[in-house]
């Protein structure tokens, strides 16, 4: 353990602390802080922080000093009524602001309650002992999240910061990496970032085999994938095979023009109704980390192949809902589009769906049965909006030679809603 900091002279309190200050502090603790911060934890009556962060400070500061409990979120707002009236600083790691609690503390009390001050971030720290770019460098945290998240990052040739959850994820993330084809990237573990005991291990996620390390840690992953590794891009229409499934799959090219009218935008929800694979909520959540998507499937067995397909996929926040469209619709968050893969002709399911998306909302139907198809030739003449019809030929062997084998067409139907819309109806009108 380090030795216990020796207590500096006080400076003087700024006259603009506010009854909440957010200090950043790194792993080089009192010694990184500018005067600034020193004051504002000084002057504090109550100092809440990580066990962690609140050893780093001297005994000058006599503030009560109080450790986050476990899970940290939900006490946030208890915690800080319960010392309502004082002088409040909360230590944070590196910024606050970045993957940090200034974001739940902003949330609760409102930006113009906080008085916050960054101390440089992990990810800068990294990004100046490696020499990359920080705005070319995509950093994706673990820190309270599934490992699988990762896999939405990784592409050939791009470089990753991973802020890590403790000592074990370093070994996690290198098992990740060779399970989807990624075990020549070299990994660099960086250590204590700042602080006296800064360290990095290198290696490569084939050869990884370090015991755990320091828990404070951030992994630099240059991405290389094995020449036979499964590709996968950053726009919808990924390989069939990337999925697993037993038939029940919206096919690769109807998918990409399927995503292509359902429009993801960053932070909007998807239901996709009759979840088969999961595909379309898969690359609804990939286009942006913000989007949410929940998807409807009857059956088990279907409901946690999507589960897997989601995890392996790099978007395990996919919320799956096992049961029968309408009536598993019932207390979902209203969505901002609606797909429609299945179930059509279930009675009341259109017109709950149509019912449950806000004005500008985008539904989207595709079928290949006649009966359905007839359905969405209804809708259409009510609401208007584009009815088509997808037809899609893969070249096959024929004898010697090659020829056309024709899928079956699939006929959609992709509308917005308008707002003389919100209270129309369709066959129970």
């Amino acid at each position: 353990m380090s030795p216990a900091p020796s207590e500096p002279p006080a400076p003087q309190p700024s006259p603009d602390v506010r009854a909440v200050s957010v200090v950043g502090i790194g792993a080089d603790g009192w010694a990184g802080l500018p005067d600034t911060a020193r004051s504002v934890l000084l002057d504090a009556e109550v100092l809440i922080g990580g066990e962690r962060q609140l050893r780093l400070l001297p005994p000058g500061c006599e503030g009560r000093r109080v450790p986050w409990p476990s899970p940290l979120r939900p006490a946030v707002r208890g915690l800080l009524a319960a010392h309502e009236g004082h002088r409040i600083a909360v230590l944070a790691s590196g910024d606050p602001m970045f993957y940090g609690i200034g974001r739940a503390l902003t949330e609760e009390l409102g930006p113009g309650a906080l008085h916050v001050l960054p101390h440089p971030s992990s990810t800068s720290y990294a990004c100046a002992r490696l020499g990359w770019p920080l705005e070319d460098t995509e950093v994706v945290t673990l820190v309270g999240r599934p490992t699988a998240r990762l896999s939405a990052a990784l592409y050939d040739g791009r470089r990753l910061l991973v802020l890590s959850a403790d000592a074990a994820t370093p070994a996690a993330v290198a098992a990740l990496l060779r399970e989807h084809g990624f075990g020549p990237s070299r990994m660099r573990v960086l250590e204590q970032l700042g602080g006296e005991r800064e360290d990095c291990v290198d290696g490569t996620a084939d050869t990884w085999a370090r015991e755990p390390g320091d828990p404070l840690n951030v992994i630099a992953v240059e991405c290389r994938s094995t020449p036979d590794a499964l590709r996968v891009g950053a726009v919808p229409g990924l390989p069939d095979e990337a999925y697993e499934h037993d038939g029940q799959l919206t096919k690769r090219h109807v998918r990409a023009a399927t995503l292509g009218v359902l429009a993801p935008a960053p932070g909007e929800l998807l239901w996709d109704i009759g979840g088969g694979s999961g595909s379309i909520a898969v690359e609804w959540l990939r286009t942006h980390p913000s989007c949410r998507a929940v998807t409807v499937e009857r059956d088990p067995v279907r409901a946690r192949r999507i589960a897997r397909n989601a995890d392996r996929l790099g978007v395990p926040a996919l919320r799956v809902v096992t049961g029968r469209a309408p009536d598993a619709l019932a207390g979902l968050p209203v969505p901002d589009a609606v797909f429609i893969g299945g179930g059509l002709t279930v009675p009341g399911l259109l017109d709950a769906c149509w019912d449950a998306l806000p004005p500008g909302g985008r539904l989207v139907a595709n079928t290949v049965t006649l009966e359905s198809e007839a359905l969405l030739a209804e809708r259409y003449r009510l609401h208007g909006g584009d009815l088509v019809r997808l037809a899609v030929a893969h070249a096959v062997p024929v004898g010697g030679f090659t020829g056309w084998r024709q899928a079956m067409p699939v006929t959609q139907w992709s509308v917005r809603k308008a707002p003389s819309d919100s209270h129309a109806s369709g066959d129970n009108r």
